[in-house]
């Protein structure tokens, strides 16, 4: 099927200039549209498919750098020429800054005009092709590993997925149980409706309840608006609990609720609002253990694990790790160019195998980071990952000897405060609120590092 000739739309309030453009342009073969007002341009626009826009900028009515602004508000990505027979350069700047792809003087000079022509629907023809190609790609990133381990996860993925089923997924800080669920909303009826993610540890207790549910105006100080909770947001799709196993008593019994009648209640408010949600959950906790322990809920555990998955740790397949390391690697250059000339060789492979790792997936993915920046002429090797790698046996050292071992302030400075905070976690025997307490930090914050520096029990 040939391809249809560019359909370029003119604004402008002089009919002379509207018709000169329209014949200088059908000459080269376009397809041209006129406009006089600002007005009438955007009703074509609503209507008609158009490649490119002339726009004036001094007209009637509504002017073009307005014109212009509602052009892109309403989203619309076409390239628009901005034409003016009184330019300046604050005008210039001010049309560029909201979106215009040039700015042309009347006259227009005949070479620039068509030149700019070409440049901007060559721009366009380019920006779609980006918008195909971006629709090809997979929209989250794939689970890497051909180790038995993994690929069960991924047929249990393949099985669980088509259904309405609620699932738990449990495994080490850092294994990919947020990418687990990921996959399984995107293999599922609902891929078309929304993702919504909560990470409960991050929250604190008292705020967490407003996240879920929304809360109505004036249902606490602060609130001074109606808000909707994260129930409702994912009406229709998924709701991924991250990190459920630190969700507070009373909140459970209200998740509880809303899973029981599928109805929600925002804070504050009186009416039931119903619902239509699949629950998918993640704890790196033992949830029996906490049960026992009066931590976690047992009718709510039930409700959430009717299917459990339980992710390996990245030591329980340690022959996927060559796999995961160049797929790090291969993203690391298509982010940053510095990147580009650096190499896995085989002995560092090897090396990264041998290794223990207590942050899993996470914790390679930043180590590749940090040999790729720091490994002698772009070459990963065995010396490099002995050497750039050393400091993560220091952390029972003092801080003497941790000086003594490293020469970078940022590698000193993040290992002492790992060590900082294992020390007080273990004299708070890991109670996060108390060490929180201790130690002077919000309870949402001590999640966070310890995310960061891959600390667990």
């Amino acid at each position: 099927m040939p391809k249809s000739k560019p359909h370029i739309l003119v604004t402008d309030d002089e009919r002379g200039i509207r018709n000169t453009l329209k014949e200088i342009l059908e000459f080269e073969d376009y397809e041209v549209s006129l406009a006089e007002s600002g007005t009438e341009t955007l009703e074509m626009i609503s209507k008609n498919e158009f490649d490119l826009l002339f726009l004036d900028i001094k007209m009637k009515g509504i002017d073009g750098i307005e014109t212009l602004r509602q052009i892109r508000t309403a989203g619309f990505e076409f390239p628009v020429i901005m034409i003016s027979g009184h330019g300046t350069i604050d005008i210039a700047v001010e049309a560029t800054k909201m979106g215009a792809f040039d700015f042309l003087e009347k006259p227009p000079d005949l070479n620039r005009l068509l030149l700019t022509v070409r440049n901007a629907l060559s721009q366009q023809d380019l920006a779609k092709e980006v918008k195909q190609i971006r629709k090809k790609l997979p929209k989250i990133q794939e689970i890497i590993g051909e180790s038995k381990a993994i690929n069960r996860i991924k047929e249990m993925i393949n099985k669980v997925a088509p259904t309405q089923s609620r699932v738990l997924i449990t495994g080490e800080n850092g294994t990919g149980k947020e990418l687990v669920a990921k996959w399984i909303h995107e293999k599922s009826p609902r891929s078309g409706e929304v993702f919504v993610e909560v990470n409960c540890a991050a929250i604190p207790s008292e705020l967490l309840e407003s996240e879920l549910f929304g809360h109505e105006k004036g249902a606490f100080t602060g609130a001074n608006e109606q808000r909707i909770g994260k129930f409702e947001q994912a009406d229709g799709g998924t709701l991924f609990l991250d990190e459920i196993g630190d969700m507070s008593l009373e909140a459970q019994a209200k998740v509880l609720r809303a899973l029981q009648e599928n109805t929600i209640t925002r804070v504050g408010g009186n009416g039931s609002i119903k619902v239509d949600v699949r629950i998918l959950a993640a704890t790196n906790k033992d949830l029996q253990s906490e049960i026992k322990e009066g931590n976690f809920r047992e009718d709510l555990f039930h409700r959430i694990s009717v299917i459990p998955i339980e992710v390996p740790s990245l030591n329980d397949r340690t022959g996927d790790i060559p796999l995961i390391a160049r797929s790090c690697l291969e993203k690391l250059k298509a982010t940053d160019i510095s990147f580009s000339s650096v190499e896995f060789d085989e002995s560092g492979l090897k090396a990264l195998k041998k290794r223990k790792w207590t942050g899993n997936v996470r914790e390679l993915y930043n180590a590749v980071e940090r040999l790729g920046i720091l490994s002698a002429d772009g070459l990963i090797d065995k010396e490099s990952v002995e050497s750039v790698l050393k400091s993560k046996e220091i952390d029972g050292k003092d801080l003497g000897g941790l000086a003594d071992e490293t020469d970078n302030f940022q590698d000193f400075k993040e290992t002492a405060e790992r060590i900082f905070l294992v020390k007080q976690l273990e004299k708070n025997d890991w109670n996060i609120s108390q060490t929180a307490d201790a130690v002077g930090l919000q309870r949402s914050h001590i999640y966070n590092k310890m995310k960061k520096y891959n600390i667990e029990r």
